[in-house]
């Protein structure tokens, strides 16, 4: 189990999902990763929680802005300045969807909308870093952007971010890197795939975590098949949120 204290600002650090129903979302990951729900009392905390992974803070889940607005994840990026970081995302042709505000006294988030529209969140840290359980099974381990323009994704994140490319892969694939180290990727989005950063949680056997989440009354979208890290399967809890589930490589 990898625990972390802290994140080089550029690097994907959180993720939360929204929900119209509290008590069904947190039953629902409970029975497939085996979180704890640990609501914030505070006042101003707005039915924000955090749920923990074995005593450590492992995602973040929050009621959605509004009835007509639909249950997802969204990965927030540890930034140094959120305004500064905010005014990057402008400067690039990005859109401020949230301006930075302060939450109590965990640190500023803000969210936007990328060059393509594409939804991601900034967070600036003071007593909350971010997921303190990653790379492990039911823990926060990739992200990955689907996008209809990758050369345009590909500008504006090494210009925000200061992220690099691996390689280039190819023309369809990004592998993106800060000071070396791969943070996250993307690709040129297939006919019929959401567009957007999806939220990968590890599973220690990609098959029997997606059948479980039929089994919690979730939705399998794509069921585990063979991928370039191993297994994996997108699917979606009971309130629609969509996520994906990575595995270890099926046994030959």
């Amino acid at each position: 189990m990898a625990i972390r204290d802290s994140y080089e600002p550029g690097t994907p650090c959180w993720v939360d999902v929204t929900t119209r129903d509290t008590d069904a979302t947190t039953a629902f990951y409970a029975g497939l990763f085996g979180w704890a729900a640990r609501p914030d009392p505070r006042p101003g905390a707005g039915g924000y929680g955090t749920f923990t992974l074995g005593g450590h803070i492992a995602a973040g889940f929050g009621p959605t802005p509004s009835p007509d607005v639909p249950p997802a994840w969204t990965v927030y990026v540890s930034v140094a300045d959120a305004e500064a970081t905010m005014a990057r995302f402008v400067a690039h042709s990005g859109t401020p969807l949230l301006e930075p505000v302060t939450v109590v006294d965990r640190g500023r988030v803000a969210v936007a909308r990328d060059v393509a529209g594409d939804l991601v969140g900034l967070w600036q840290p003071a007593g909350h870093i971010g997921s303190e359980v990653v790379n492990d099974a039911g823990a926060f381990s990739w992200n990955e952007l689907a996008t209809d323009d990758l050369d345009h994704a590909r500008r504006f994140y090494t210009d925000v971010f200061a992220w690099a490319e691996q390689g280039p892969l190819s023309d369809t694939a990004a592998i993106f890197t800060l000071d070396g180290r791969v943070v996250c990727g993307a690709h040129t989005a297939v006919s019929g795939e959401p567009r957007g950063w999806s939220v990968w949680f590890g599973a220690v056997d990609c098959d029997a975590a997606a059948a479980r989440v039929g089994e919690l009354g979730g939705r399998v979208i794509l069921p585990p098949s063979d991928m370039g890290f191993g297994r994996g399967a997108v699917v979606a809890d009971t309130q629609g949120a969509v996520f994906g589930i990575a595995g270890a490589p099926a046994p030959v």
